[in-house]
């Protein structure tokens, strides 16, 4: 019985030590190589996701960044009414891509990958060129086109064609950001030999 007892104890040590795999966003996001140096395994996704469907490492760090600022299991905010009463998150996105349950059922589906998990920086790299490719296909937006193929990404594939950014100013802003970060982690990832 002691035996039994102590097996559980060390179980349930372990599994609070190592249970929870770390999610936090890395120390230096605006530096492209020192964000490879400290998660090697972006680099090593965003090439793997640029090899089959050809959309540029920068371009998948510089809407990563965006979308989750690289923060594994990002989720949109809790809405609430009356200022204390929760009534759900304003929408469904999760994870480093922000994939919605829907586009990322899509994903699985079309793909195949039915064990990808929007946490996991490969299956959420592999997700943004996937969906990246469909907004070629869809809208024809060229693979290295950051802005655009963020609105797209943002808005939908019939949300881009109709153009439904152009009543966002902010979302505008924040496409334009992604275009400047994109040519700026190129720009470093070229410096430090990574590109």
């Amino acid at each position: 019985m002691r035996m039994i007892i102590r097996f559980a104890i060390v179980a349930a040590l372990l599994a609070a030590c190592g249970g929870r795999q770390d999610f936090s966003a890395p120390r230096n996001a605006n530096d492209a190589c020192a964000l490879i140096a400290e998660r090697p395994a972006y680099l090593q996704a965003t090439r793997a996701a640029e090899r089959r469907w050809g959309v540029p490492v920068p371009v998948q760090l510089a809407i990563i960044h965006a979308e989750s600022s690289f923060i594994g299991d990002a989720r949109t905010p809790v809405r609430y009414t009356l200022g204390v009463i929760p009534m759900g998150r304003q929408s469904s996105a999760y994870g480093y891509s922000q994939a919605l349950d829907g586009t990322w059922e899509e994903y699985l589906q079309e793909t195949g990958n039915r064990r990808a998990r929007r946490e996991n920086i490969h299956d959420a790299t592999d997700f943004i060129g996937w969906y990246s490719t469909k907004s070629r296909e869809r809208n024809g937006i060229a693979l290295n086109d950051a802005r655009n193929l963020y609105l797209a990404y943002h808005e939908g594939h019939a949300g881009f064609r109709r153009q439904s950014y152009n009543s966002k100013p902010w979302l505008l802003g924040v496409a334009q950001r992604v275009e400047t970060r994109a040519i700026m982690y190129d720009t470093q990832l070229r410096r430090c030999g990574r590109r």
